[in-house]
């Protein structure tokens, strides 16, 4: 990566707002796992350790910075797509089996779905909200 291009994906993320990082660690999480199914398909099985396991610690990040207490019931059941998502991707890592990756790269897209969804209403809330105060 030149060093251009390097420093300007760190002023990004640093600059980014929490539902930015959000959608840019989803994007990433999707980006990889696409990359891991076409080195499946290409016999690659070097690369595709390395995207399943990029994936895999993206995963395990948002997992890690969930709040139960806040979040309650959506919090759990995104708890439990994550673990989806981790097992069905160990199972295609180790069976070089890209059919559990498109699972996982279904839920990653749902869920990346809904939350610029969600990110729209809670932007549109605040907007009117700031409009009659």
């Amino acid at each position: 990566m030149s060093y251009g291009l390097g420093a300007y994906k760190k002023t990004s993320v640093e600059t980014a707002s929490k539902e930015q990082i959000l959608l840019m660690l989803y994007q990433a999480a999707i980006k990889n796992c696409k990359k891991a199914m076409e080195a499946i398909e290409n016999k690659n099985i070097a690369k595709k350790g390395e995207h399943i396991g990029k994936m895999q610690d993206i995963v395990v990040e948002l997992s890690n910075s969930l709040d139960f207490e806040v979040g309650g019931d959506v919090a759990k059941e995104l708890s439990s797509l994550y673990d989806y998502i981790l097992y069905s991707s160990t199972q295609a890592n180790i069976k070089i089996d890209k059919v559990h990756l498109e699972g996982c790269l279904k839920v990653l897209n749902t869920l990346y779905d809904g939350w610029i969804e969600a990110i729209k209403q809670i932007k549109s809330q605040n907007t009117a909200n700031n409009k009659s105060a």
